[in-house]
């Protein structure tokens, strides 16, 4: 009778009230969340000292107002999350033709427009991992996904609603306590769980955290995670992650924008038995940097909902793993990182190293193992299978 009661309580809708702490916003709080991004003094600050380092020095009165002023123009005919969608679309197109060689999506043209899917990716950028999954549906004609992001990355009210905006739901990793993480963890597998049983997609990085030594691995109590709502509904791990159309993905970027920094920060670990103080502004700048910086070519494969072949959470790791090392487009960059330059040409040589030796000589072997990786696990996989 316990049990029944408590299937039962579950919530039944991912509209429910239960979820209002970690949801993205609806319709009727699009006018409200813009109203606070355009009113958030940190976000304004951060904006000019972005965009006019110099000027933010001398006159920061003065640019306020008028940046207040042109984000309220730019946004005045925004009223549902789907004209914010669309301009969100605007600006991949505008950000794919400046900064990128070309992207090509593979795989998301097998999708069933009706069904909610989980897409699990490897993680390279804040940002742009999951908005190019978002505009590789976009141009499918379907919807967007809703993106899981760490607690972490929402340091300001201007920076909370942005992210609620584009239907980021929140992952509470700041909490301390185990009986809180636990129902933290559960809350977000129901809501996820809801999700896409009302067709709604989700987007999940594979790990906490960028990779930033280019191993792209999944981690197991993620996909523990999942599974808490699966319990309750007292399905096994198999079961019910076949409910959840759990696709993986690859996504592949010729050069990594955010490289140096990564380097860096690996370097210091290395220096600090681990530990690293990340600026107050960082996360922000990584994901401005990352926009904005060179990417060279980019590859995203999607792959068929995962159903068989695992029976636990580790069968389950190893298959997305495999997947995303076999699909990884291994460019030019992680060849000559991992010293195989049979059919590099010499000017994609010339041009990645040029780019490593403008990087300061102690991190350049972190950068050029972070770039070798990708092959290196390729390897592994093909390996592993006997091909």
């Amino acid at each position: 009778m316990a049990d029944t009661m408590e299937v039962q309580s579950l919530p039944c809708s991912s509209a429910d009230p239960f979820f209002d702490d970690i949801r993205p916003c609806n319709d009727g709080e699009v006018r409200g969340e813009l109203y606070k991004i355009c009113h958030d003094q940190e976000l304004l600050q951060g904006i000019i000292n972005f965009r006019y380092p110099l000027l933010s020095k001398m006159c920061p009165f003065i640019l306020k107002p008028l940046v207040r002023k042109y984000l309220s123009s730019r946004t005045e005919h925004i009223h549902t999350i789907a004209d914010f969608q669309k301009k969100v679309a605007d600006f991949m197109q505008h950000t794919i033709a400046t900064t990128t060689d070309g992207v090509t999506f593979e795989g998301f043209d097998k999708l069933d427009k009706s069904k909610g899917y989980l897409f699990i990716s490897n993680h390279r950028d804040i940002s742009l991992d999951p908005a190019f999954v978002d505009y590789a549906l976009y141009l499918q004609g379907m919807n967007t996904v809703r993106i899981a992001i760490g607690d972490n990355l929402l340091k300001s009210q201007g920076a909370t609603s942005l992210m609620r905006l584009n239907k980021s739901f929140i992952v509470q990793r700041s909490i301390e306590s185990p009986r809180g993480k636990l129902q933290a963890l559960t809350k977000l597998s129901q809501y996820i769980g809801l999700s896409i049983n009302e067709g709604q997609s989700v987007w999940i990085a594979q790990r906490e955290g960028r990779a930033k030594d280019g191993d792209d691995r999944t981690e197991v109590s993620l996909l523990k995670m999942f599974h808490l709502r699966g319990r309750k509904l007292k399905l096994n791990f198999k079961d019910y992650i076949g409910t959840l159309n759990l696709v993986p993905v690859a996504i592949s970027y010729e050069y990594d924008p955010g490289d140096l920094s990564k380097a860096r920060e690996l370097d210091e670990r290395a220096r600090n038995n681990g530990a690293y103080r990340k600026g107050k502004m960082e996360d922000l700048l990584s994901i401005v940097g990352g926009i904005k910086g060179y990417k060279g070519r980019i590859k995203l494969v999607a792959g068929d909902p995962l159903r068989e072949g695992f029976e636990t959470p580790e069968e389950l790791a190893s298959l997305i793993d495999n997947f995303i090392w076999t699909h990884y487009e291994i460019y030019p960059t992680s060849l000559i990182a991992a010293g195989v330059e049979a059919g590099v040409s010499n000017e994609a040589r010339e041009k990645f190293m040029a780019r490593i030796n403008s990087y300061p000589e102690q991190l350049r072997a972190r950068v050029l193992a972070m770039y070798a990786k990708p092959y290196l696990n390729r390897q592994e996989a093909l390996k592993s299978t006997g091909q």
